[in-house]
């Protein structure tokens, strides 16, 4: 056999070999995916996935022979142009899309590709926190959904309502800190530090996002609200809930330059919630409702301190079901919530799990 045939043989086994997968999205937490990645390729535990693919909103690079996780971000320089009628054809039958993004336009992709038979892994709430009949579009292919990562950060929330309501189960209703930002500022305000400051070191931490209003609006936990009770069995539409901001005028109107300088507007306000909070012996929390037959709420809340909402530290998220099973007492689920690593985690272990099941 010629030297070009053995090249041609060797780049067709490269090709046939495990479950193609593209990422989109090299922002913290596509960034931590693929050092993940790499680690669990060098130990053999991720041998069966072969990234063949990785784009941000600008640049892609794909090489069907597969791309090396601890380089690839580095190479998207050179790439060419992205766009995303071009990530699809680069998989192979039932490959793996990665959502790492916020977009709503790769979102609105999610329940196309199902339909064409790709897989799809996503931290992206949009896409099963949009417009209802969005979510049942995607739920029509839920095997090949991948959603961990979009509610608590990989904990199994959704799995342990999905699970209950398997096993014929009914849920009544659900209660939850459901951001880790949110979470990790509350658990820290003690009213003496200014808010704003606690703000910004969060921001530095990367709990938040870049604009921070995106989190004290409570819009991101509205959508995770929305999935929750979706996967509950309440077909909610985002309209539905209530949701309490927690930014004053000054803040929410602020040009994108001038949020760092318009946070101290915050201070006030909390503090004087605090401080009621506190001579009741209670603890502020912002919380996440759902009361059957559908209300649906997200405030800010006096808990008590034996509250199971108002225990854990840090950035824990905490969900508490009731169901027939747990009438009295809830079920709680709790533990960290935020944070690219747990999330990059959450993504790559629904990616292992769907690539067992297709390959």
């Amino acid at each position: 056999m010629s030297a070009l045939r053995l090249a041609d043989a060797a780049a067709s086994a490269a090709r046939s070999q495990g479950t193609t997968l593209a990422l989109l999205g090299t922002g913290t937490v596509g960034t931590a995916f693929l050092a993940r990645l790499a680690r669990l390729q060098a130990t053999g535990k991720a041998s069966g996935l072969r990234l063949v693919q990785v784009a941000n909103s600008r640049r892609r690079i794909h090489d069907a022979g597969g791309l090396d996780p601890r380089i690839a971000r580095g190479q998207l320089g050179d790439g060419e142009s992205q766009h995303l009628d071009g990530v699809a054809p680069a998989l192979c039958r039932a490959g793996i899309i990665i959502d790492a993004t916020a977009s709503d336009e790769v979102a609105h992709r999610h329940a196309a590709w199902l339909a064409a038979g790709f897989c799809v892994v996503t931290a992206n709430k949009a896409g099963t926190g949009g417009v209802l009949s969005q979510y049942q579009a995607i739920q029509a292919h839920a095997l090949r959904y991948g959603d961990a990562a979009t509610v608590g950060a990989g904990l199994p929330l959704l799995r342990s309502l999905r699970e209950l309501r398997a096993g014929g189960d009914r849920i009544h209703g659900l209660a939850g800190v459901l951001s880790g930002s949110l979470a990790w500022l509350f658990n820290h305000y003690d009213g003496m530090r200014p808010f704003s400051a606690l703000v910004r070191e969060a921001r530095q931490r990367g709990y938040t996002e870049p604009d921070p209003r995106v989190d004290l609006s409570g819009q991101d936990v509205k959508r995770k609200l929305l999935i929750l009770a979706r996967n509950a069995g309440f077909e909610l539409e985002a309209e539905a809930i209530r949701v309490e901001s927690l930014l004053p005028p000054a803040l929410a109107e602020a040009a994108p330059d001038a949020v760092d300088l318009a946070l101290a507007a915050l201070d006030e306000p909390l503090r004087a919630r605090f401080q009621a909070a506190h001579r009741v012996g209670r603890k502020l929390r912002l919380v996440a409702r759902l009361d059957e037959p559908g209300g649906a709420r997200i405030g800010l809340e006096e808990l008590a301190p034996d509250d199971p909402l108002a225990t854990g530290s840090g950035c824990d998220n905490r969900l508490a079901i009731w169901s027939d099973r747990y009438r009295e007492q809830p079920l709680v689920v709790q533990g960290p919530g935020a944070g690219a690593e747990v999330t990059a985690a959450a993504l790559l272990d629904d990616a292992l799990r769907l690539a067992g099941r297709t390959g």
